[in-house]
């Protein structure tokens, strides 16, 4: 495990951007994709977008879209989707990002861009991304984005710990940046989790700690 005082590891608030992962309605209680803990979450997620927004810090939100045939779902969704099964479908109202971390609840996404691979701008330094897979890096201008806002760290939340956010956060990690998670702000995740994470040097902290950090940087 790396040192508190790694320097290497350190998070560097002055250079850092949030990174949300699937914060959108169909995972939220009562969705389509309903996963626990998601809208319970939703109160730190929108403290960490508005202390990020306020300072001017890059947000990046990640989605994700599921076209009805299932041609880009993951494997193990793929038969529910392409038999009828509606979730994250572009353009219905499930598949829009939650109220709570936008800077205008009424903002929607632009389904056919995202899906094209482009970014959306939702405001000053902020942006949607769409992501095919797991991981908000793969297939993904993610990584180009973020070297172009000179940002060397990132601050994790969304859904679901044990797959999207774990394995961005891994990758983030394999491209050396510096990783923190905000345990109040992400659900799904456990004890064994964040072992592994402090593990390869990501930092976890409350969305208040980030927050304050974010102010004395």
């Amino acid at each position: 495990m790396a040192p508190a005082s790694d320097p290497y590891t350190e998070p560097d608030f002055q250079s850092s951007a949030l990174i949300t992962i699937d914060t959108q309605r169909d995972v939220l209680d009562g969705g389509a994709l309903e996963i626990p803990g998601t809208s319970a979450a939703l109160g730190s997620m929108g403290m960490l977008a508005r202390a990020f927004r306020e300072l001017a810090q890059p947000i990046v939100h990640v989605v994700r879209l599921y076209a009805p045939d299932g041609a880009n779902v993951d494997l193990c969704r793929r038969a529910a989707v392409a038999g009828g099964a509606r979730m994250l479908a572009p353009g219905a109202a499930g598949s829009q990002l939650a109220g709570e971390v936008l800077p205008d609840p009424g903002l929607t996404l632009d389904h056919g861009l995202l899906l094209a691979g482009g970014l959306q701008s939702l405001g000053a330094r902020e942006v949607a991304m769409y992501k095919p897979r797991w991981g908000a890096f793969y297939g993904t201008p993610l990584e180009e984005h973020l070297r172009g806002q000179h940002v060397s760290t990132l601050v994790f939340c969304g859904c679901n710990f044990p797959n999207c956010p774990r394995t961005s956060m891994y990758e983030a990690s394999e491209r050396d940046f510096r990783v923190v998670l905000a345990r109040d702000a992400v659900s799904g995740l456990y004890e064994r989790g964040e072992r592994e994470l402090e593990g390869i040097g990501a930092r976890l902290m409350s969305a208040g700690q980030v927050a304050d950090a974010l102010v004395s940087r």
